[in-house]
């Protein structure tokens, strides 16, 4: 680095020294503008400089300024000039014409001619070689010890040395020239010349002082011109005394909350921001002005170091609400298990002081899980946005905050950023700040990552990355505005790199130099950016000492004084800290308004308009495929006999809740024609492109839309951006499905932390609906099983209770639960229960194992008597054979549910047992239908009890539901298996395989001697 130091006096003082180089000079192979006095060309031939092979032009010209400088242009003028000045002493010659047409000069104006081209157009390439890669020896690391790209080469074309100018073919005499700046460059400011010299100190200046900038990989040419005005500019970065003053207060703030944590709970974790203080004022910066710019609501992410800072000096918490947390006697009021401190978020609405205007601030919860947070954030913007009519991003914006080792290290991060240009799911510009701690617990960044910088990965939407040194807070603050500005102007994603330090270990009970002993030695001795701010504006008169210590002693009573508040409180009321409160849905005390369901059934006019939108095509002049004809005409003549297959139960769920102002998206991959090319949600036109109808909107003149989309090839990402969206509003019903169930366990992820326990640490009600196509069918171990026993391991209903059965069971149990299982076997049934999920008077995740086979299976369609009005879900469906008739003659009951049910009717028909075995179908998995199974076990009293499962038995239902039927009949009975053995992959890949389990296990069902001789 003392090279660079070096050469910046050499440039400023002319003596010999350092400067920096560029690759590749390409001279004579583009035309530039010369002629012009200022930057930009021109369309104007004749004031454009001639290639080096029109020397009879350039003659003409040198003839005519020998004569008078005053016959040509100003700008041949400074060229000839120019010209001269580089010439060797003794070389003019005579400047009279007399001389020059005796043939001096036509060869020395062509020679001459070509060396300024060559020359300009070096000194271009060097520019545009500060512009690319100028960032890989910028000042970045605060600690002086590391490249912030991992790598001590300089780059070849940056002028380091001197004698890295004969790169160019310049050398030290070039210096002083001056030289045309091209149209791609701000360092001029207002000229359009300047000396090498001042050439290559403004750039360095620009690109390789404490703000690194990578952009020239962008595509747009605005936009890369964008960015150079910003950084380029002399003199651009400046700010005000208040300005100033501001980030002062912001800064001390910042450190003195991390100091006053330290004092009072110095053996707690609480993964400070001790080296990174400068987030604080960050945050604050790019928060006011996207407020000045239209924004009213901010929606952030952040992994937990720094969260409490954010949350008490961004989000402006209550402080004794973030010190009582410390208090470990603290009880807890609400339901539910809680979460650590440093997970929480919060939702808050208060006064930008900045701009004066209202701004509302939403820290989401998350867990330890690091980018995890992120498509939630995004799905939850992007749901405001929609809401709001807010298409372009004006008023809804997410910022997203991140640690180097997982910005770059997690798979996520790619997904959420793949999302952001998506037309269903952009947020139209996302900031993302990078907490840049050079370190990843206790990994070094060499072992952390391939590429250069941690930030690689935003590349590839062409998002700007800004790098900065994190203990410079002036060159921070100006990179915040310039990201929030790039926001605002173009609606994509930006990336803050602040370089900076970890001051203490991974937590503050952590020993760093146990791996890191070199860096902490350092950090150990490295001063703290609030007392260098501080010493900086106090010699430059901008603030006094006295102002200082006064503005210290401030924040510290604040402190004191919120710590003696935090030791009254006595509860730890966990829905103070809820990041997407649904006031106008529950009570002010967050609790239901009812404990009912209304029923779900539909009026047959409703049925009969929904199946004719189903089954046509809505707009006029709209070709549609031959076989699409063909399934709507099929929809056509079930509808006039008043049925319904699997699509067609949807479409009734789906246009009757928009219908009532429920808005309905669905997404995921393939979901706007189905997997199964069962659903034609968007029909394509085949003789224009591009155009296409959804006739779901197309139902009823003020109707809520319907938004199905397909997505990109994710389920991590999207399940997240899912989720975050059915967190905006209650009153929505989102949507995600798998392309096939099992693929959902790429986002096992977003189902363990957010999805099943959420309530939990959260007090946060969700209804995503997750639809996932599971079925044995002989497709193979990947296609076949959604894997429902790690869901029904999730639930948290008690297998050896029966809850009290009082009010509404139904509603109270699913209320009482995490999440509700269903694997419906009828059309109308599953209608039912999307419906039931908005009607309920909460919110729980819905997973709803959904057929395949069943699909078309005639066997499987409903009447439109199964949802008329008052009908409803049935959690249960009773056998409706002949045994039910003569109950005590039945010898065995078989419990199950889903596909099989109709495998195992099929059979019972043909081995003629309709009077001795009754099939009960359970519909709602969990929580488990006790009331429901009891009435039934009671009704079959002297009947064997058998569950049966298409699943291998350590898989699907059985070890859910075993210990819940026992408790049912209080241990006096078995129930017994019959299903396929265990195994280890989910299914088979052999048909004949799949055939004969299928065939054995339909054996045992109907083979009623087959457990006589069992124990229990």
């Amino acid at each position: 680095m003392y090279q660079f130091r070096a050469l910046a006096g050499v440039l400023q003082g002319g003596c010999v020294g350092g400067s920096r180089l560029l690759a590749g000079r390409r001279a004579g192979q583009a035309r530039r503008c010369w002629a012009e006095p200022r930057r930009g060309c021109s369309s104007r031939t004749d004031t454009l400089l001639p290639t080096v092979t029109g020397s009879s032009y350039v003659e003409e010209m040198y003839l005519a300024w020998l004569e008078d400088h005053k016959n040509v242009h100003e700008s041949w003028d400074r060229f000839f000039r120019n010209m001269q000045g580089s010439s060797p002493s003794g070389e003019v010659g005579e400047r009279r014409p007399s001389a020059l047409l005796q043939g001096r000069v036509p060869s020395y104006s062509q020679d001459m001619a070509q060396k300024v081209v060559e020359d300009h157009l070096a000194v271009h390439t060097l520019i545009r070689a500060y512009q690319i890669r100028g960032h890989h020896v910028a000042q970045l690391d605060p600690l002086g010890i590391l490249d912030a790209d991992l790598d001590s080469f300089v780059p070849s074309d940056l002028i380091t040395t001197i004698d890295k100018l004969g790169f160019y073919g310049l050398n030290e005499s070039d210096l002083d020239r001056s030289f045309q700046l091209p149209a791609t460059t701000f360092i001029g400011g207002g000229d359009t010349t300047l000396p090498l010299r001042e050439i290559i100190g403004r750039l360095e200046t620009s690109y390789c002082g404490h703000i690194g900038v990578e952009f020239m990989f962008i595509n747009n040419v605005n936009q890369c011109q964008w960015i150079r005005q910003k950084f380029e500019t002399p003199g651009i970065l400046q700010f005000t005394n208040a300005e100033k003053r501001t980030l002062l207060a912001r800064l001390i703030r910042s450190t003195r909350f991390e100091d006053f944590l330290a004092r009072k709970w110095s053996s707690e974790k609480r993964f400070g921001l001790e080296g990174c203080e400068v987030l604080i004022p960050a945050l604050k910066t790019i928060i006011d002005k996207s407020s000045a710019a239209g924004i009213d609501s901010v929606i952030m992410g952040m992994p937990h170091r720094g969260r409490l800072n954010v949350l008490a000096n961004v989000i402006r918490k209550e402080l004794d609400q973030i010190f009582c947390q410390f208090d470990p006697k603290l009880e807890a009021t609400d339901e539910g298990s809680g979460d650590v401190k440093y997970h929480l978020g919060m939702y808050h609405e208060r006064i930008n002081r900045w701009t004066d205007k209202n701004i509302t601030l939403s820290l989401m919860a998350n867990p330890s899980h690091l980018e995890a947070v992120d498509p939630v954030v995004q799905g939850k913007t992007k749901a405001e946005q929609f809401y709001r009519g807010d298409i372009q991003g004006k008023e809804v914006m997410s910022i997203l905050m991140h640690g180097d080792a997982a910005f770059a290290g997690q798979g996520v991060v790619y997904e959420t950023f793949h999302l952001s240009e998506l037309p269903s799911y952009t947020t139209h510009g996302t900031i993302h700040v990078v907490v840049n701690n050079q370190i990843g617990f206790t990994t070094d960044p060499r072992m952390a990552r391939s590429s250069p910088y941690p930030t690689d990965v935003a590349r590839v939407v062409n998002a700007p990355i800004f790098h900065v040194n994190a203990d410079d807070p002036e060159a921070v603050m100006y990179v915040c505005q310039v990201a929030a500005e790039w926001r605002t102007t173009f609606n994509k994603d930006v990336v803050i790199d602040l370089v900076c330090y970890r001051r203490f270990g991974h937590n503050e009970m952590d020993e760093p130099k146990f791996t890191q002993p070199l860096m902490y030695k350092q950090i150990s001795r490295q001063e703290h950016v609030l007392k260098k701010y501080s010493h900086k504006l106090i010699a430059e008169g901008v603030v006094t000492l006295q102002e200082f210590q006064e503005e210290v002693a401030k924040y510290d009573k604040i402190c004191e004084e919120a710590y003696t508040s935090s030791k009254d409180e006595k509860l730890l009321q966990i829905r103070h800290w809820l990041d997407s409160p649904w006031p106008d849905f529950f009570t002010a005390e967050g609790e239901p308004r009812s404990m009912s369901c209304l029923p779900t059934g539909l009026d047959e006019d409703v049925l009969q308009h929904i199946g004719q939108t189903a089954s046509s095509v809505p707009i006029e002049d709209f070709k549609i495929h031959p076989g699409l004809s063909r399934i709507l005409r099929s929809r056509a003549d079930l509808v006039k006999n008043r049925q319904m297959d699997w699509a067609l139960g949807e479409y009734m769920a789906f246009g009757s809740l928009l219908k009532d102002g429920t808005h309905v998206r669905l997404s995921g991959q393939d979901v706007e024609r189905g997997t199964f090319s069962h659903r034609h949600h968007v029909l394509h036109d085949q003789e224009v492109d591009k155009r296409t109808c959804v006739p779901m909107n197309h139902l009823w003149p003020n109707q809520a839309p319907y938004t199905v989309c397909n997505s990109s090839l994710s389920e991590y990402g999207v399940l997240g951006f899912e989720l975050g969206f059915a967190m905006a509003s209650p009153n929505a019903l989102i949507l995600w499905e798998a392309q096939f169930g099992d693929f959902y366990n790429t986002a096992q992820c977003i189902i363990d932390q957010f999805i099943s326990s959420g309530q939990a640490k959260w007090v946060r009600n969700n209804g995503i609906v997750l639809l996932l196509p599971h079925g044995m069918e002989g497709m193979g171990p990947e296609h076949s099983s959604a894997r429902p026993e790690r869901f029904l391991q999730m639930s948290k209903d008690d297998p050896d209770h029966i809850p009290e059965m009082t009010g509404d069971f139904e509603v109270q149990q699913m209320y009482d639960c995490n999440l509700i299982v269903v694997n419906c076997s009828t059309p109308a049934n599953y209608c039912h229960v999307l419906r039931r999920q908005i009607l309920l008077p909460f919110r729980k995740p819905l997973i709803v194992f959904t057929p395949k086979s069943l699909l078309r299976l005639p066997d499987a369609r409903s009447s439109f008597d199964e949802l008329a009005k008052g009908t409803k879900f049935k959690r249960v469906i009773s056998d409706e054979g002949p045994g039910s008739q003569s109950p005590s003659q039945v010898k065995r009951v078989i419990f199950c549910t889903g596909k099989v049910y109709y495998e195992l009717v099929k059979e019972r028909k043909q081995q003629k047992m309709e009077g001795d075995v009754a099939i009960i179908r359970l519909e709602q998995i969990a929580p488990f239908p006790f009331d429901l199974i009891q009435e039934e076990t009671e009704r079959y009293a002297s009947a064997e009890l058998i569950w049966c499962q298409e699943e291998h038995k350590n898989m699907g239902y059985y070890d859910y539901v075993r210990p819940r039927f026992q408790t049912v009949v209080k241990n006096k009975k078995p129930i017994w298996y019959v299903g396929r053995d265990p195994a280890a992959a989910p299914a088979t890949g052999n048909k004949s395989t799949h055939l004969n389990e299928l065939r054995r296990f339909m054996d045992a069902a109907f083979n009623l001697s087959i457990f006589n001789k069992r124990d229990m």
